[in-house]
């Protein structure tokens, strides 16, 4: 069966979160990606030592990509990687700025290499302005960009979050679609270009509800006093009877009134959006209540009464709930030396060319002499290039 990017070309210069996360989508629905990995010094061996073996097997990630050893600070590795690029389709990275360039593998050069190349750069700031080379990483951009600050409970810290936001959501995620994107455009202009995803822009952008909140009245959110961020009882968590919790997400007027009804108040039902002292009562009445009976027993409950409703599933939950295996958000896999390995699944349903799981995440350099000999290069000049360090 065909996937919908087979036949795009994709040269991978990322190693952490955001440009891995990127380029999997593009894997997953059938772009060949070409995973160029550091060759020597700190850089090898921080990837080496946050990718084993074994933790390539279960890496989702890393998934159906081949992979080759470059040392790039080498001439001939970079003649390699021209190579690479004069055919490619798309080139990612997520240096900091500059690096690609003193690398001689940045846009300018490689556009003049092949004029159709679409070069995607995903960084914490973006390609200009003060913070171009500020080092940082995903709590840092989400605080900038003023998420950090409403996440956590009223009257107390901004509670530390996992890197969802600024490196997938805003990096990985917004790199994939400009990326197509651009590849869109290339259809009419013939013309590849360069694509700057900044993770602080992109987490900006997510936040443009609150933006415009802010925008139309001047008020400046608060952790705990706003919608979304815990500051209605309707759309909140509470511990229940078995130290578990639960979520409720009420928002609608009728939502809320069966909520009321199965909590037993329905005179609740008037101060959906009260911002006094009715409201401390209601999150009083609510917290009290849940604790009455477990996480299963309330959301059995509440899902009869048409509430919005869900349990907070540790990890080891999410993956036996029958709506995710129904969705096949979680596969097994065959190994060749750890045996049935599992990962996440393929989150993007498409109903006529849909990704597919063609092979598990590469070893460092798994793919280096297929990929050279592909490229021209005889056996004896591996070897010399091998003996050189511009490969391994």
């Amino acid at each position: 069966m065909t996937m919908a990017l087979e036949g795009i070309k994709v040269v991978d210069l990322t190693r952490l979160a955001p440009g891995p996360y990127c380029t999997m989508f593009l894997a997953d629905l059938g772009a060949d990606i070409i995973k160029v990995e550091p060759g020597g010094g700190r850089a090898q061996a921080f990837s080496s030592a946050m990718a084993g073996e074994e933790r390539r097997a279960y890496d989702a990630e890393n998934r159906n990509k081949r992979s080759i050893v470059l040392n790039l600070k080498e001439p001939e590795a970079q003649q390699i990687f021209y190579k690479l690029a004069k055919d490619a389709d798309v080139i990612v990275e997520e240096f900091r700025p500059g690096v690609v360039k003193r690398l001689g593998v940045d846009y300018d050069t490689i556009k003049e290499i092949n004029p159709r190349i679409v070069y995607c750069s995903v960084t914490g700031y973006g390609q200009d302005g003060p913070y171009q080379e500020v080092a940082g990483h995903d709590i840092n951009y989400i605080s900038i960009a003023g998420a950090q600050s409403m996440i956590g409970q009223r009257d107390g810290p901004p509670a530390v979050t996992a890197n969802w936001l600024a490196d997938y959501a805003a990096g990985g995620m917004q790199g994939a679609i400009g990326i197509l994107a651009a590849l869109m455009a290339r259809e009419r202009t013939g013309k590849g270009q360069y694509v700057d995803i900044s993770m602080t822009d992109g987490v900006v952008s997510l936040m443009h509800a609150e933006a415009a909140q802010y925008f139309s009245t001047g008020i400046v959110p608060t952790r705990g006093d706003v919608l979304f961020f815990g500051g209605m009882p309707f759309y909140n968590i509470y511990e229940t009877k078995d130290g578990k919790y639960v979520s409720l997400g009420a928002l609608e007027p009728w939502f809320y009134q069966n909520l009321c009804k199965a909590l037993g108040r329905e005179d609740f039902s008037s101060y959906e959006f009260d911002t006094g002292e009715k409201r401390e009562e209601i999150f009083a009445y609510f917290r009290e209540t849940f604790l009455t009976k477990t996480r299963d027993e309330w959301v059995e409950l509440l899902r009869q009464a048409d509430v919005p409703v869900a349990p907070v599933y540790p990890l080891d939950e999410v993956f036996s709930d029958p709506q995710i295996n129904h969705r096949q958000m979680v596969v097994e896999l065959d190994h060749p030396k750890f045996g049935k390995v599992k990962q996440v699944g393929i989150s993007i349903k498409l109903s006529d060319t849909p990704g597919q799981i063609r092979t598990l995440a590469p070893l460092a350099g798994q793919h280096t002499d297929e990929i050279l000999q592909g490229l021209g290069y005889s056996k004896e000049k591996i070897e010399e290039l091998r003996s050189a360090g511009a490969i391994a």
